[in-house]
């Protein structure tokens, strides 16, 4: 049961998101986009590095001085791949007009889709990661820990449910189509924490490596596109607080409860 929570409560929060669309203005003012995207920032950046990081250099202990190697591999691993898919999927960014990646007659809406979906595979596979290592009984992973990541990618993709469903909403869709794209830019990350937990068994020894590997592709996706977006134009100063409290709230939680 507290796997299967684990695997769907980042899903649930990012449904949650895009029903707001059911309950608010056609388009979000961009104050409140700069908070969503400064908080969703900071619960990730936060989540990297107590939830993913520093675990995969506490189950490397055992190689002493050198422990820090599988966590940087790993790291740069999750940094090449975010890349290479963003050269290799055709995606759109919010408040952008020039598309990304291979160029192709997608609809705007779609690759806005594509470009949340794109943030959600990280998460998918520390999401996974983490509860297969707590599943696994590893020592630097507790099933509260877990389960405290999966709580804390929740928190983190309302705000991005409601990033994507509310502008598809005012480019003219209706609120359920909105609605149904918004909460399936998050399915993949149920997909991808799944398909880790099922080959467990043979991810247990390179483990550290696969948590990096996730802090390193949500670093990319908070680095190369979630600030800067929150940092164009007018109240970066409040999605920089926004980040903090993020930050804090996430670093809090995985302290508490993990």
């Amino acid at each position: 049961m507290d796997l299967f929570l684990g695997i769907m409560i980042p899903f649930i929060g990012t449904t949650l998101g895009a029903a707001c669309v059911f309950f608010m203005r056609k388009k979000l003012s961009p104050l409140v986009q700069k908070i969503f995207l400064g908080f969703a920032s900071g619960v990730m950046v936060a989540a990297s590095v107590w939830s993913l990081l520093i675990p995969a250099m506490d189950m490397s202990a055992h190689m002493e001085k050198l422990a820090f190697i599988p966590a940087a591999a790993g790291f740069l691993g999750g940094i090449a791949f975010l890349f290479l898919m963003d050269k290799a999927v055709p995606h759109l960014h919010l408040g952008s007009e020039e598309s990304e990646g291979p160029k192709v007659g997608l609809k705007k809406t779609t690759m806005l889709v594509l470009a949340v979906t794109l943030h959600n595979i990280p998460e998918g596979l520390s999401a996974g990661a983490v509860l297969a290592g707590a599943a696994a009984g590893n020592a630097s992973v507790t099933m509260a820990g877990a389960l405290t990541l999966s709580l804390g990618i929740a928190i983190q993709n309302f705000p991005e449910g409601a990033i994507i469903s509310m502008p598809l909403r005012g480019a003219g869709l209706s609120r359920g189509r909105s609605f149904f794209y918004g909460a399936m830019s998050g399915v993949v990350e149920p997909l991808a924490a799944g398909l880790t937990l099922l080959l467990a068994a043979y991810i247990s020894p390179v483990l550290p490596y696969l948590l990096s590997f996730a802090a390193g592709a949500m670093i990319y996706v908070v680095v190369e596109e979630l600030i800067p977006e929150a940092s164009e134009g007018e109240h970066s100063n409040i999605a920089t607080i926004a980040f903090a409290a993020g930050f804090v709230l996430m670093m809090t939680l995985d302290v508490a409860l993990g």
